[in-house]
């Protein structure tokens, strides 16, 4: 039996875009294989529904919670996904053969600063793919995966009777305040759909949620706060479309195969972070017209003061493409 580990701290997106390396390595690995996962205990819930993986380890702050455990294990080989300071010390400690992904700071520092694109055009699920190469491992063109915990799975009975003949999905929750929209553009955005609408976000998006529906009535249930991640998952398979800024709801989108379309302020799909092979709709809307975008690596910063990477969201385009989208 071999065993492998595999490491990426954070975070929900992020991980969601691990999984096909979880899968490849399940199916196609020459012999039995047992994977196990390190993580933060925050994302524990996104891969124990994972069956592929054996074991989930997690962290809280540091490395040294779970050395000794992660020593006793006896992997065979180790697949840093996350390739930071933190993940180097796993490796160091196991003392194992280990495979890194490429990360392309320097590539995303020029484009960043200086407006010089020297990334490849390679999604970052691609990336981490290529950790497989020396073992003849292969993508299987199957996407990404997310799987719903039986206690998680929603019924149409769970929603209000409005919602049970569909709806539009708003996601109003991003971890950095520079790739998503404002609360007025988010009314902005209410305004233009046509029928129900469900907004997705974690309990840091409550409060605005709730200001954000108060205006529509019935017609707008917020549901951030209010629902797991994996409540939040089962709820997309109703929508009809997903309308979101560049956070981990669009990867899990992108994962059940649902009609996205995505916002982008401060970061850039180029970075390799968009909806990856997503069939059903992928519509990427973002301030082409600005030159200095993108601003930064994660959406933590912008150059323009105020933000008009996020101000001057093509936000007018939307009308035509979710009335094109209701004629599919």
């Amino acid at each position: 039996m071999t065993k492998v580990l595999l490491i990426r701290f954070s975070s929900i997106g992020d991980i969601v875009l691990t999984t096909p390396v979880v899968r490849v390595i399940k199916a196609q690995w020459e012999g039995p294989v047992e994977i196990h996962y390190l993580t933060k205990k925050a994302f524990r819930g996104i891969l124990e529904s994972n069956p592929a993986i054996a074991k989930v380890y997690t962290i809280e702050k540091s490395t040294n919670e779970v050395i000794n455990e992660l020593k006793a294990e006896g992997y065979h080989y180790v697949f840093d996904l996350h390739h930071n300071l933190r993940s180097a010390r796993v490796k160091s400690g196991l003392k194992m053969l280990s495979f890194s992904f490429r990360k392309l700071n320097w590539e995303k520092w020029l484009l960043v600063n200086f407006g010089i694109n020297r990334l490849p055009a390679i999604h970052i699920v691609d990336r981490y793919l290529e950790v497989l190469k020396p073992f003849g491992l292969t993508d299987d063109g199957r996407g990404l995966d997310f799987f719903i915990d039986r206690v998680d799975e929603l019924d149409g009975l769970d929603f209000p009777v409005p919602f049970r003949s569909g709806f539009t999905a708003v996601g109003i929750g991003a971890a950095h305040w520079r790739k998503k929209p404002r609360e007025a553009q988010y009314v902005e955005i209410c305004k233009m759909i046509d029928g129900p609408i469900a907004l997705l976000g974690g309990p840091a998006e409550q409060e605005l949620g709730e200001r954000i529906a108060q205006s529509f009535g019935a017609r707008v249930w917020n549901t951030a706060g209010k629902f797991r991640l994996g409540q939040s998952a089962s709820l997309l398979k109703g929508a009809a479309v997903l309308i979101t800024p560049d956070t981990g709801i669009m990867h899990i989108a992108a994962a059940l195969k649902r009609p996205i379309i995505s916002l982008w302020g401060a970061t850039v799909p180029a970075f390799g972070m968009g909806p990856y092979r997503n069939e059903a709709l992928d519509i990427r809307l973002q301030a082409d017209h600005l030159k200095k975008r993108p601003c930064s690596k994660l959406g933590t910063n912008c150059k323009y003061k105020p933000c008009r990477c996020i101000d001057e969201l093509p936000l007018d385009k939307l009308p035509a493409i979710l009335a094109s989208q209701k004629g599919l």
